[in-house]
């Protein structure tokens, strides 16, 4: 066995004589070292190879491994050096929002430093773009809608646009539902006012059920909503006009 595997070390040696080449025949368990230097180099190919770079100056571009080989190109060359392909996803979403649609462009400029309005006939006129990679349309009093062309960056803005509009879809009823609430808060107090206006005036003038008061056989008529008070007597018009003051 060994016998041979000396023959083969001899042949290998004579084979490669001319080169530097260094062939052993390690022990069984022996460790084995080896090292080995190994550089990567890129070519540039395309409109990327039409100017050469500056010391220091970055060279972008696709990187394109073939085999042992790396190439780099521009977007545009790939499907000319290669047998890849690019493709351009464009999307689409529609949203409901009942909203104001300036209500919606204020919020986003609190947020992204670019929102310019956009000419639109589909929608209006009313469009606007975020950051050059957006668009947000008006669509119809319950709907607007989102384009853009898909990648990283249009993705991650797009999200973010999504989750302010149903942020502010979920803020108009809870608004709307205060609002009514704070109307009905209203009528009741001013419900409850009134009858303790009433009470009150009837207890010092001894009227039953109206806002006419008469006392030793003159008559003044109180206005309950503005307070104003009609009496030919004039003593008695200050009197209750006084009254109802200090209620």
């Amino acid at each position: 066995m060994w016998n041979e595997i000396g023959r083969l070390k001899q042949k290998l040696i004579t084979q490669f004589a001319d080169r530097n080449t260094k062939i052993i025949s390690p022990k069984n368990c022996q460790s084995v070292e080896m090292y080995f230097n190994f550089e990567k180099m890129e070519k540039t190919i395309g409109r990327v190879a039409e100017k050469i770079p500056e010391v220091g100056e970055t060279v972008s571009g696709l990187l394109v491994k073939k085999a042992f080989t790396y190439q780099i190109m521009a977007l545009d060359d790939l499907h000319v050096f290669s047998q890849l392909s690019t493709t351009n996803i464009s999307q689409r979403i529609t949203i409901a929002y009942t909203g104001a649609f300036g209500v919606l462009k204020h919020r986003l400029k609190q947020i992204f430093e670019s929102v310019e309005s956009l000419p639109d006939e589909e929608s209006e006129g009313r469009a606007f773009g975020v950051h050059e990679r957006l668009t947000v349309k008006y669509e119809s009093e319950k709907h607007i809608s989102l384009h853009w062309s898909s990648d990283p960056i249009s993705d991650m803005v797009s999200d973010s646009v999504v989750a302010l509009v149903l942020n502010i879809g979920r803020e108009i009823p809870k608004v709307a539902v205060e609002s009514k609430e704070a109307t009905k808060t209203e009528e009741e107090n001013n419900y409850k006012a009134e009858k303790v206006i009433h009470a009150l005036l009837v207890s010092l003038f001894g009227e039953n059920g109206k806002l006419v008061i008469s006392v030793d056989g003159n008559v003044a008529h109180l206005d309950k909503q503005s307070g104003n008070v009609e009496s030919e007597n004039e003593s008695l018009k200050e009197r209750v006009r006084v009254a109802f003051q200090r209620i």
